[in-house]
């Protein structure tokens, strides 16, 4: 019997600099004998990336922005996440459900009882082993960005008292999950940053 994989989630404001860390999560996975599918949100399917493309370039109204993202994230179970976890693969994705009651929740106000309803629709029974997340101050946060001398997205240029919301609703939700959600200090060099992610994912795969 294929043992079932272990499904990975990185988290955090926009400019943490998450996303240049899942590389090194997927290599250890690797390195410790797993086969590991690296995906994100909102995407990892046609349907969601479509989705994507509206959700990042054309705002909305908080109740919107939810069932759109709810809805790109049941294809994205039901099409790859699951399986690729049912065939004994290891799953890390850039952004689960903890993003929306973050951003749709902390940051646009939207009730937690209905991100609740919408989570148990879209992926019933199915949480995260395990979410690294990348927490900093949201001005170092923004300046990154501005370093980076991109145009951000619909999301990323949000006034900063959204950014604040933001990250202090994942806080809240670390504070809530102890035991499923790792807070990396998201401040540090980026060999700081990686090694506390090294930590963590050798934790995981002990």
């Amino acid at each position: 019997m294929t043992t079932r994989g272990r499904f990975i989630t990185f988290e955090g404001i926009d400019g943490a600099g998450k996303s240049s860390h899942l590389d090194l999560a997927c290599e250890l996975v690797r390195a410790g004998g797993h086969e590991v599918l690296r995906t994100l949100e909102p995407g990892g399917t046609p349907f969601g990336q479509g989705l994507r493309n509206v959700l990042l370039h054309h705002a909305a109204p908080a109740t919107a922005e939810a069932l759109a993202m709810f809805a790109a994230r049941s294809a994205h179970v039901e099409g790859l996440i699951e399986p690729a976890l049912a065939a004994g693969r290891w799953v890390v994705c850039d952004r689960f459900t903890d993003s929306t009651y973050a951003y749709q929740g902390g940051g646009k106000g939207l009730d937690a009882t209905v991100v609740e309803r919408l989570e148990a629709i879209a992926h019933p029974g199915l949480q995260p082993d395990a979410t690294l997340l990348f927490d900093i101050d949201p001005a170092d946060a923004a300046e990154r960005q501005r370093a980076q001398g991109r145009a951000p997205d619909q999301f990323e240029g949000r006034s900063p008292d959204f950014h604040v919301r933001v990250r202090n609703a994942y806080l809240e939700r670390a504070r809530r999950n102890p035991a499923r959600i790792h807070v990396i200090d998201a401040s540090g060099s980026l060999e700081q940053v990686r090694a506390a992610v090294a930590q963590v994912m050798k934790r995981l795969l002990a």
